[in-house]
């Protein structure tokens, strides 16, 4: 099997893309853990609407994961990095899988805004691999951590009854947590205050308000 150039890596990062935001994405062998689970209770109409928004913002994220991911693995310099960064964004379209499941089960659609959150995410995770490796593991932690923070406030917003949301953020939030704990093992260095306090709090409370909705 011939090496891939850059150009070819870049069309197919092009093709994964695609499948994140519009198609559906390559998994791993794991099951959505929320397969065989049941509401508690039917949901009110107030409820399902409830529920949707929040897994809407929740695949939101995950796409804005799998391009944070598979920006880094691009641009990462040591083999078993970018080994780690793409079964991270592996793992990443799992949920993207399971939200979205979710979402056309509470007939609902995901973010229209997707191929921003993706590229951008992309562009940002490309730029911390070529500062560094140190430093795109460093994000990763860093993103991770305030993944874990958002999906246990989500986990306490949800109906009580939707026990099948409330699974799949679960196996997702401990996901994130081995993670980013991953990162920091690999060498991940701690990120500077504005950006782990300003910039990143800034960017995800833009992404979270605006795909609530659209």
């Amino acid at each position: 099997m011939r090496a891939l150039s850059f150009f070819d890596r870049l069309l197919v990062e092009i093709d994964q893309s695609l499948r994140a935001t519009l198609a559906i994405p390559t998994t791993t062998e794991r099951t959505n853990p929320a397969q065989n689970v049941l509401p508690l209770a039917e949901l009110s109409e107030e409820e399902r609407k409830h529920s949707a928004q929040l897994m809407r913002i929740n695949h939101a994220g995950e796409v804005a994961a799998q391009g944070l991911y598979r920006g880094q693995a691009l641009t990462a310099k040591l083999p078993q990095v970018r080994a780690q960064m793409e079964r991270a964004a592996l793992e990443e379209n799992d949920h993207l899988a399971w939200c979205a499941q979710r979402l056309a089960e509470l007939s609902s659609h995901r973010s229209h805004l997707n191929p921003l959150w993706y590229w951008g995410s992309f562009s940002m995770g490309a730029a911390a691999g070529l500062i560094g490796d140190k430093w795109s593991l460093g994000f990763v932690k860093e993103t991770e951590d305030q993944v874990e923070q958002h999906l246990a406030n989500h986990l306490g917003k949800l109906p009580a009854s939707d026990l099948p949301s409330t699974v799949i953020l679960q196996q997702m939030k401990e996901d994130e947590v081995r993670h980013g704990q991953m990162a920091q093992q690999a060498g991940g260095a701690k990120l500077p205050f504005p950006i782990r306090k300003l910039a990143m709090p800034l960017i995800s409370k833009l992404m979270t308000s605006t795909a609530k909705y659209i």
